[in-house]
């Protein structure tokens, strides 16, 4: 695992790790855990559609590969109950160039694409209607076609990566100005066929 990118994410490289994320329930668990911290598997199951058996084994299967941890209960809850934890606050991964690592990272893209799409209908339909003005008006969507290179796709991202990294790396918002607020920043670069 390498946290040496500008938001801290997980690096995975291994493509079992990559097959095993392609889970929704794994995937959906890994975000719960990202952005609501330490849970049992009883607490997780209501969130991601399974029973806290099922939940917990999914959990297990991803600390094969370091992207959750054992963590200790917080303060003034039961010390029998086993809480997880994410190892960092964010992944990331790049498509390997084996046979057996693109199909395992096509179908995290896949998994991931449909939470993407889940996460954004659910904003549309639940979070959007109820937003002050203000908020309403930086939620931002867009659709731009770009003539690039893959090399200037990279170039693109690591920009756009220095820019967001202070923002990424606030711990809480206690550390945030006044009137900041959790925002979730959906990225997709999409080459056309």
């Amino acid at each position: 695992m390498s946290l040496r990118n500008p938001y801290g994410d997980f690096e995975i490289t291994d493509p079992q790790a990559m097959r095993a994320l392609a889970h929704p329930v794994r995937l959906a668990a890994l975000s719960w855990l990202q952005r609501h911290g330490p849970a049992t598997a009883t607490q997780l199951s209501e969130h991601v559609g399974a029973s806290p058996s099922v939940t917990s084994w999914h959990l297990r299967h991803l600390a094969q590969f370091g992207l959750v941890t054992d963590g200790p209960p917080p303060t003034g809850t039961d010390k029998r109950q086993r809480w997880w934890n994410a190892a960092s606050r964010g992944f990331r991964y790049r498509l390997p160039e084996t046979p057996e690592g693109t199909e395992a990272g096509r179908l995290l893209r896949v998994e991931m694409m449909n939470q993407i799409l889940e996460t954004a209908q659910r904003w549309l339909a639940e979070t959007e209607p109820g937003l002050d003005p203000p908020w309403s008006r930086a939620a931002d969507s867009a659709n731009t076609r770009l003539v690039i290179t893959p090399e200037e796709a990279e170039e693109i991202g690591s920009a756009i990566e220095q820019v967001l990294a202070p923002y990424v790396q606030r711990r809480n918002t206690e550390e945030a100005p006044e009137g900041a607020a959790s925002v979730r920043y959906l990225h997709l670069l999409l080459p056309e066929a």
